[in-house]
């Protein structure tokens, strides 16, 4: 057992630090909070001394196999080379305080069975496995110049990060097989996007027969389905399909942002990425056909924070970054920090996240029953959420299933 004493405590919830709390945690779980000095024989005491205890952090929109910008030229690397790379990325991203990730395409169970075996010291991970994007879609990351011989016109055609499906049968097909090697929930592209060289930003991707579809085979598992949508009209059909996760959303509109506040759906906004694309994409890589597309995304980002908060929407903490971009992943609190509270933004990164995930009550807060994913802060991240920032340089410890992965105390 590990006992915290005399913390200010962030439980994920709340809009304020409580002070004066202790936290026993008992295995991988919390077994107390309390107000009062807890007595527990045998267990190490850390006495924080007025230090902010808070849960870990939880990122929603995360690539672990993105080793760089260039999607197309990270399908002709070997995937043994690519999983290195995302042992690296998951690893930085613990020792950023982010006990938890949703990847958002390429990951699979192989990377969750590494973390939970201990060979990579990483954050618990959701994985989608492969997105599901039609022909011509934001997964379809061949060349303008590509001909019909370097696509199999079978239904489906699978790679690293997605799997070409057109038609219901397909699409029903790829979402099963996803869901078949363990998926905790289905990515589909429901719009054109950057990084992908043949769809301009308003195209609009999937049929409604085909999303319907595709949400059905995902509630049948109890899972649900996370799109990919930029403009007004990708969301609100999205959203009226049956879709729950709205990634990106930079272009959203009011009435979009009210049509996902009555479906009780999430957004998840990843304004990061747009900063640090337009900062090292050049130098790493990004197509040129991709940067054009970024300027139109960029500008909206703040605005559609805007829009989100105005309408109660549920926003979710993302940072869909890229490769050696991952470093500014803490620069998402920062960007939100324009429009949101501390307390809002940092309940999107822990509870909000976790009731997106279907984690709630066991990830995102500091209560009893919940997994021990915790962090001990230097200073008041409410008053200031440069502490998250940084790399860890404020993080005192870092804890996820009751084991420290950095104790500096």
């Amino acid at each position: 057992m590990i006992l915290f004493e005399n913390c200010r405590l962030f439980d994920g919830l709340g809009t304020e630090l409580l002070d004066g709390r202790h936290v026993l945690v008992d295995g991988e779980r919390i077994k107390e909070v309390s107000d009062t000095p807890i007595k527990a024989s045998g267990a190490e005491v850390f006495d924080l001394k007025g230090r902010t205890l808070m849960p870990g952090l939880i990122d929603a929109h995360f690539h672990a196999m993105a080793a760089e910008p260039d999607f197309a030229k990270m399908e002709d690397l070997p995937r043994s080379f690519l999983h290195q790379h995302a042992r690296h990325l998951l690893e930085a991203a613990l020792q950023r305080g982010f006990t938890t990730v949703r990847d958002a395409g390429g990951a699979d169970y192989g990377l969750a069975m590494a973390i939970k075996a201990g060979l990579i010291e990483g954050p618990r991970l959701f994985y989608s496995g492969r997105a599901l994007t039609q022909t011509g879609g934001h997964a379809d990351f061949r060349s303008l110049e590509a001909g019909h011989g370097d696509y199999c016109f079978c239904g489906q055609s699978a790679h690293i990060f997605g799997t070409i499906a057109d038609g219901v049968p397909a699409v029903r097909k790829a979402a099963r097989e996803e869901l078949r090697k363990g998926a905790t929930q289905i990515k589909i592209m429901a719009s054109g996007g950057v990084a992908s060289p043949s769809d301009p930003i308003w195209n609009l991707q999937y049929s409604e027969e085909e999303i319907r579809a595709i949400v059905w085979e995902a509630e049948s598992w109890r899972s649900y389905v996370m799109a990919h949508a930029y403009t007004p009209e990708a969301i609100s059909r999205c959203v009226a399909f049956g879709v729950r996760s709205i990634e990106h959303a930079n272009l959203i509109d009011e009435a979009a942002a009210a049509a996902c506040a009555a479906a009780g759906a999430y957004v998840v906004p990843t304004l990061v990425t747009y900063e640090a694309l337009e900062r090292f994409g050049p130098e790493l890589g990004l197509p040129p056909v991709s940067l054009e597309k970024l300027k139109v995304v960029r500008e909206a980002g703040v605005k559609s924070l805007e829009i989100l908060k105005a309408a109660g929407v549920s926003v979710g903490f993302g940072t869909d970054l890229l490769g050696a971009m991952q470093s500014q992943q803490s620069g998402e609190f920062s960007i939100r920090a324009e429009v949101l509270a501390p307390d809002e933004i940092l309940r999107s990164a822990t509870s909000v996240n976790a009731a997106l995930l279907n984690a709630d009550g066991d990830l995102g807060v500091v209560a009893p029953g919940a997994f021990a994913d915790l962090l001990v802060v230097d200073g008041d991240p409410l008053a200031d959420l440069s502490l998250l920032q940084n790399q860890d340089a404020h993080l005192a410890a870092i804890m996820k299933d009751g084991r420290f992965v950095k104790q500096g105390l």
